[in-house]
């Protein structure tokens, strides 16, 4: 009896043991450094009689047919499988997510690990995925310090943002304000949140489609499209319990992505992987910068860390994103165990990034001939990364690590239309407009609100492919006026006896330093921005106060 079928296909399609009949060589079909992991597989498959070789020989010809410049049929059926799969497995939380309380807060139901899961997906972006180990390959490990920086801003969310919003059990993150400070500062919250959001989804889309256009070959404006269409659809129909489930399953598959990518690394490397930490320490991979406590102008660690705890607690304590999350968990506990497990696990896995970084840069140091010159120029270096994706890794695993670097967008994505479709209704339709909208009602104006928000991101995206000087500027002035969003929130908390006048007070006086520090040079690193300006509101609002205005 003949071997099954896949004793044949197995080692043509993916070790290029096998050729077809008329070929006499296989470097056309596989590169020698792409098929080495799975050598051992192909040697231990049964040896093909005759006419099973033949049909494995046409089969292995239309599998192994590169359909983009560098992507493989078999790479394209696990990105369309994996694109398929996220949509249909986000939308199938449709019948479940008919209700607003259902469709904001998902019942109130989730267990922390995947309310956890979620809250790690969404932190970890196309843009972190791709720019930590260009930083890594580029400089060395001194932004890792910004990941330690987590476990500071998490226990403070855990003690009190969290324990706040639970109590409260308003979904949106601003009503706070308006309980302290009226409805105006709730309202000034809000738009800047949404703007924020806005550039987000399209700076996510767009800094993502850059590097696999030039990879894939696929236009700019089709990844953009792809992106943005697939995130609406299920994030319409799922509602935040489609959101979540769907992101915590794309965060298993970017861990996995990059450990798989750290562990090709690690044993490609010519003389075994002891020669990867003897390159980067030779040449200073893992440093984590200047100690300096006198210069404040430059990126030191201390600098970096105080970025990261002011921008984690900003994250971790009002961004809307990480409280309805909060507000979805089934119980306190849930709550807080998701922010320790969410924010904790981001540590290894930035981790992972920093250090797959580094392995490009001692892989490529020992393997120049690899690496095209232009990936050396600056301002590529986030590309290198998906380069040795389609260049080194074997096929179908290609695929899979592409798949990685969309869901690490789409995570993102979906939060955001989610999040902001909860807020604009919240905050907005229910509070100005609509008071007593039923049922009904309310949920036709979440599933427009979700598509339209959808589809304003992706139009950003695709804005930026020709505006990107225009937009980079309206990031500059965005920046201004919601820096000042922590640093109102944390004076509304710790000071009771702040009122309307003296948080305006404080805000003016926070805002026209961020304003300074951001359109003009100034003796401090731009990481400052957000701590001098939270840090002048707090002081003046907290003056003012006293002085009972």
């Amino acid at each position: 009896m003949d071997p099954p079928l896949i004793c044949a296909i197995l080692p043509s399609v993916l070790c290029g043991e096998w050729m077809p009949a008329d070929r006499t060589d296989s470097t056309d079909y596989a590169d020698e450094r792409r098929i080495a992991p799975l050598k051992a597989l192909c040697s231990k498959l049964y040896p093909c009689k005759p006419r099973v070789r033949a049909l494995a020989d046409s089969v292995y010809t239309l599998l192994r047919t590169p359909v983009t410049s560098q992507l493989s049929l078999v790479d394209l059926i696990v990105l369309v499988v994996y694109f398929f799969g996220v949509v249909v497995f986000g939308s199938l939380f449709f019948r479940k997510s008919r209700q607003t309380e259902a469709f904001m807060a998902a019942g109130r139901v989730l267990p922390s690990w995947l309310v956890g899961m979620s809250i790690l997906a969404t932190y970890v972006s196309s843009i972190s995925f791709l720019a930590i180990p260009g930083s890594a390959f580029r400089y060395d490990w001194s932004r890792f310090t910004f990941s330690l920086s987590i476990p500071v801003a998490a226990l403070i969310a855990v003690r009190l943002f969290v324990p706040l919003y639970r109590q409260r059990s308003e979904i949106s993150a601003y009503s706070y304000l308006e309980h302290r400070f009226g409805p105006v500062a709730r309202s000034y919250a809000s738009v800047f949140y949404l703007l924020t959001q806005i550039a987000r989804m399209g700076s996510v889309m767009y800094l993502m489609a850059l590097p696999l256009h030039a990879l894939l070959g696929w236009s700019v404006s089709s990844i953009v499209l792809l992106t943005g269409v697939s995130v609406t659809v299920y994030s319409m129909l799922g509602g935040i319990e489609g959101v979540i489930w769907a992101d915590a399953i794309q965060g298993f598959v970017l861990i996995g992505g990059a450990i798989l990518s750290a562990l090709v690394l690690l044993f490609g490397m010519p003389e075994g992987p002891g020669q990867l930490f003897t390159v980067a320490i030779e040449n200073g991979k893992f440093g984590l910068g200047s100690f300096s406590l006198s210069d404040w102008s430059q990126a030191t660690f201390w600098v970096i860390l105080l970025n990261g705890i002011f921008i984690n607690l900003q994250n971790f304590g009002i961004d809307q994103n990480y409280v309805q999350r909060y507000i979805a968990a089934k119980s306190d506990r849930d709550a807080r165990r998701a922010v320790w497990l969410g924010g904790m696990l981001y540590l290894p896995v930035s981790l992972v990034f920093f250090f797959i970084g580094t392995a490009l840069f001692a892989f490529y140091m020992v393997q120049p001939e690899l690496l095209p010159p232009e990936y050396r120029e600056a301002g590529m270096a986030d590309r290198v990364f998906p380069f040795f994706i389609v260049s080194q890794l074997p096929v179908g695993l290609t695929g899979l690590l592409i798949s990685a670097i969309f869901a690490a967008a789409m995570s993102t994505l979906s939060t955001s239309v989610n999040s902001s479709a909860t807020i604009i209704y919240t905050d907005f339709y229910k509070r100005y407009f609509r008071k007593a909208a039923g049922e009904r009602e309310s949920m036709r104006f979440l599933y427009l609100v979700s598509f339209v928000w959808g589809m304003l991101g992706t139009g950003v995206g695709l804005a930026m492919i020709g505006v990107q000087s225009a937009l980079d500027a309206w990031w500059t002035l965005s920046s201004v006026f919601s820096g000042g969003m922590l640093g109102l929130f944390l004076l509304a908390y710790f000071f009771p006896r702040a009122s309307k006048l003296s948080a305006g007070t404080g805000m003016v006086a926070g805002l026209a330093v961020i304003a300074w520090m951001t359109l003009f040079d100034t003796p401090f690193h731009s990481f400052l921005i957000i701590v001098i300006g939270t840090s002048v509101i707090l002081v003046v609002g907290t003056l003012a106060s006293r002085a009972r205005l």
